[in-house]
């Protein structure tokens, strides 16, 4: 909640408004019902103020390269990830007040970046969704409406997104990127386009939510986070897989790690044929 402008936002539901829209979600209660309760607690934020300019962000882009810094590197390591996924992402360096920062960066359609590195998370310029096609290695901002590619794979994070990159074996196909829950009505609009949609949504109570929107306008879509269902998101699941296979290699145990085989094909509809199939590679 923001009380300099009145107004607050709920991320874990991508929903917000002022504080009167606060209280009728607080309270359950109508417009009316939430003035009266206000007028008795004399809450002087609830009373009419004057609208405050938005302010200007605080930082610029200095540039946008391709990966290069040790430090991110080796932070996406310790994500599970190898250089498998440097064409999909870049090196933003920006600056905030005088501080010099650099980052991983996950463009979006308005040219924004989604931001990434060991200590921040965060966002660039203009929110937005992400589509990546995988068969070009190339992020396709194209009028959806021209393609011909029908399969798709849906995330929230980015981190997600790649890690499916790190794991799948062939997927022809696009990645949708939310890049938060609050851009559900945009990424539904697009997948309207597609008639094979694979759902990768975290497992918390906002991810199942989003997940149950999309496959309400699309009952024929395929929900695969039972795959990873031990574990938050689908980044999380390729971390513990990784450390247990260490571990297994450490001890040379000769058994196969149980979870492996969940992740060697995921099948498709019988009824659906030539459609496009994916696998992940141990």
């Amino acid at each position: 909640m923001d009380k300099r402008i009145n107004a607050w936002y709920l991320h874990s539901e991508g929903v917000g408004g002022k504080n009167t829209d606060f209280m009728k979600k607080y309270l359950n209660a109508s417009v009316n019902e939430v003035l009266d309760w206000a007028q008795k607690q004399n809450f002087s934020s609830f009373h009419q103020q004057q609208q405050i300019k938005k302010s200007e962000p605080n930082y610029t882009i200095d540039e946008i390269l391709d990966l290069q810094n040790p430090n991110l590197k080796q932070y996406l390591q310790g994500r599970g990830l190898s250089p498998k996924v440097y064409d999909y992402i870049k090196e933003v360096r920006f600056t905030v007040g005088e501080k010099k920062l650099y980052a991983i960066g996950f463009e979006n359609l308005s040219g924004g970046f989604e931001i990434r590195n060991s200590f921040y998370k965060g966002s660039l310029l203009k929110k937005d969704i992400s589509i990546l096609n995988l068969n070009s290695n190339l992020q396709d901002i194209s009028n959806l409406q021209d393609k011909n590619i029908k399969g798709v794979a849906v995330f929230e994070g980015f981190m997600d997104a790649l890690s499916f990159i790190e794991m799948q074996k062939s997927f022809a196909g696009d990645i949708l990127v939310m890049n938060s829950i609050a851009l559900i009505n945009k990424s539904v609009e697009c997948l309207k386009n597609y008639s094979d949609i694979n759902i990768f949504l975290d497992n918390d109570n906002a991810g199942i939510k989003c997940k149950s929107q999309i496959i309400k306008y699309f009952p024929e879509a395929k929900d695969h986070c039972s795959i990873y269902s031990n574990h938050k998101d689908l980044n999380e699941f390729l971390i513990h897989r990784i450390n247990n296979d260490v571990a297994i290699n450490s001890d040379k145990h000769s058994e196969k790690f149980p979870e492996a085989d969940k992740l060697e094909e995921i099948k498709q509809e019988p009824e659906i044929k030539n459609s496009n199939g994916f696998k992940m590679k141990r």
